[in-house]
């Protein structure tokens, strides 16, 4: 058993009806190399005793919810009362080796400027095959897993990506906190996404890191493509593009987000899910004027230039079809500094 180091990090996992995916999920977190982390599994009321029978150790605290509150408002929950210099989100159903945590932890001593770190994630049942290589956001307001179910690629550096995947990712607390975490009327689904659209509308970026490896089975609970998922998915991506995307990207873009929303009701119909698209548009045009609200908030924050912004997207419509991945090379010059010196100053002690 490891000693209770000061941490500096906090690892979060919001489990709903997890089953023995969670269990797997701590046994490889608490294999970690690097120790110097403390751990909340934020269990929302789950009823499927994915509680029991988890390993002891001192670094974990659980805490019991009432209610299902969602996974945005979970890590959320998770998070407060934070002290470490950095976040880990971690999904039960996401089974991390045992470096996982100590390249994260490197990569955030290597880019200060950095407020993100994404993982290489392979599929569970298949690890030869990529389950992502970070989030993608298309231009017209669609995001994905860049690479899912694509054959794993031989990466040698890191890189840079709009956004990681929130199954198993790293973020500085203070950013978290300084763009308000995430939305928690997301509930789940592209909640992450919209998170790193705006801590990148606040002047951060993400790194993608290839030593960060975690084996990821993905809607493991809510099952993927279900009515749930769609719904949350279709609602949630108008919300983040309504609120997030930064004049005068917006006007310019809103014809072919339009077009977008119409194009994925005609598919829907065609694979048998119009009935959860159709309710995620209107729930998410019923809302649109308090979104509108929250888009001054949310733009008022912003530091990144339009420029920076769109160089961030995809725009590529191969792209979108291709599901594929799109990083960037690492630029040479920092471009911003962290918020604070002396959040850096511990990591790198």
């Amino acid at each position: 058993m490891h000693p209770v180091l000061s941490p500096i990090v906090r690892v979060i996992i919001v489990n709903f009806n997890g089953g023995p995916h969670l269990r797997r999920c701590v046994a490889c977190l608490i294999r970690q190399s690097e120790a110097r982390f403390e751990a909340v599994i934020v269990d929302n009321a789950s009823t499927d005793g994915s509680l029991e029978g988890l390993p002891a150790d001192p670094r974990l605290r659980l805490l019991r919810l009432q209610d299902n509150t969602g996974f945005a408002k979970g890590n959320n929950i998770g998070i407060a009362g934070c002290a470490a210099p950095l976040v880990a989100l971690l999904n039960p159903d996401a089974f991390p080796e045992p470096g996982w945590l100590a390249a994260l932890v490197q990569a955030a001593q290597s880019w200060p400027d950095a407020v993100m770190f994404g993982s290489l994630q392979v599929c569970a049942d298949s690890p030869e095959l990529l389950d992502g290589l970070g989030d993608v956001y298309f231009c017209a307001g669609t995001s994905w897993r860049g690479g899912h179910r694509h054959v794993r690629p031989r990466i040698a550096a890191a890189a840079e990506a709009f956004g990681p995947c929130a199954a198993a990712a790293l973020y500085r607390t203070e950013w978290f906190r300084h763009v308000g975490g995430f939305d928690e009327r997301f509930f789940s689904y592209a909640e992450d996404v919209d998170l790193a659209f705006r801590l990148r509308l606040a002047g951060g970026r993400c790194i993608q890191v290839p030593d960060a490896v975690v084996a990821h089975v993905g809607s493991a609970v809510t099952g993927e493509m279900s009515e749930f998922s769609v719904y949350h998915l279709t609602r949630n991506q108008i919300w983040t593009f309504l609120k997030c995307m930064p004049w005068p990207l917006l006007w310019l873009l809103l014809p072919a987000h339009v077009l977008l929303v119409v194009a994925t009701l005609v598919r829907a119909r065609r694979h048998g899910r119009s009935r959860a698209v159709a309710r995620g548009v209107r729930d998410a045009v019923y809302r649109v004027p308090e979104f509108w609200v929250a888009r001054r908030a949310v733009q008022s924050r912003r530091r990144a230039s339009v420029g920076e912004i769109a160089a961030a997207l995809a725009w590529s419509p191969l792209t979108v079809l291709r599901r594929a991945p799109v990083l960037k090379p690492l630029p040479s010059v920092q471009p911003r500094p962290p918020l604070s010196q002396p959040a850096q100053k511990e990591l790198s002690e």
